[in-house]
């Protein structure tokens, strides 16, 4: 329910899920798949190969196991989100994952992407017991570089676990946000 502003975008956390929120989730996740963005797919994709994924994290949150971020242009448009996973381990609740990383293409490389993983931050802080977020991202593409200029560290990498195509694997990298 937390609403955080951080220009160009408006950040809320488990908004309620109604048709257009919906409809801009899976049309963000099919852009930035068609750009090249490693959120689980390799392009081409459209939105009935990436559907059923998205139904798979609503599913979560109605569960209560999963929360969206969510950030919104100024003109209301689904423009970011991440998704916080809640760990159902009894030894791990202590920590989270965030995972389904997206912002507009149009808008990375201009502040949209760390003003994201800031809500992202905010959003875990707000929840009794979490010290921690974790994420993965696949390897070759600078993504680490990102996620460490935004205080996450690399604890963690799978040498060739993700194959994005015959010939072309990539590392699978685990990165630490301490929260306290």
């Amino acid at each position: 329910m937390t609403i955080t502003a951080r220009a160009p975008l408006t950040f809320a956390v488990a908004p309620a899920v109604d048709p257009a929120l919906y409809e801009g989730v899976l049309d963000l996740w099919v852009d930035v798949s068609n750009a090249g963005g490693a959120v689980g797919f390799v392009p081409p994709v459209d939105r009935e190969a990436v559907r059923p994924e998205l139904l798979k994290h609503l599913a979560a949150m109605a569960d209560g196991r999963t929360r969206l971020v969510v950030g919104r242009d100024a003109d209301g448009r689904v423009a970011a989100t991440a998704f916080l996973a809640l760990n159902g381990h009894p030894l791990m609740r202590h920590w989270l994952w965030v995972y389904t990383v997206m912002v507009d293409p149009a808008l990375q490389r201009r502040g949209a992407g760390r003003a994201l993983m800031a809500a992202v931050a905010d959003a875990a802080r707000e929840l009794d017991g979490i010290g921690a977020i974790r994420l993965g991202c696949r390897g070759g593409l600078g993504l680490e570089r990102f996620y460490e200029s935004c205080g996450y560290r690399e604890v963690g990498r799978v040498p060739d676990a993700i194959r994005v195509a015959p010939g072309d694997d990539r590392d699978d990298v685990t990165m630490l946000l301490p929260l306290r």
